[in-house]
């Protein structure tokens, strides 16, 4: 694979199924999410809310379109958000829960 190519997400976070919803856009969502569960930022939403739980994601290879696509997001009804959780994720599981996170060492 072309190291130059980068994957971007949007994706939603939350703390409990029905609960707080934070939605970002990354390219690289391991690392992202990995701050999100050991609260790299202490003052940030995530943190004060503790949204460890990555429960939906979306692909794009371009990072213009996935940062539109995450301000859509935020400007959708909540039962949409909702709806498009469930789609993908019914039960709400946390779908970072099998993932490799490195614990040893954040990005820089």
């Amino acid at each position: 694979m072309n190291e130059n190519f980068k994957r971007w997400c949007v994706y939603i976070m939350t703390n409990k199924k029905d609960g707080v919803l934070y939605i970002g856009c990354t390219d690289n969502i391991i690392e992202r999410v990995k701050e999100h569960k050991f609260i790299k930022y202490p003052r940030a939403f995530t943190a004060k809310y503790k949204c460890n739980m990555l429960v939906y994601f979306e692909e794009y290879e371009d990072g213009e379109v996935a940062s539109l696509r995450e301000i859509q997001f935020k400007k959708w009804k909540r039962d949409w958000k909702t709806k498009r959780i469930e789609d993908m994720n019914p039960n709400w599981i946390d779908l970072s829960m099998n993932w490799n996170l490195g614990l040893n060492k954040f990005r820089k």
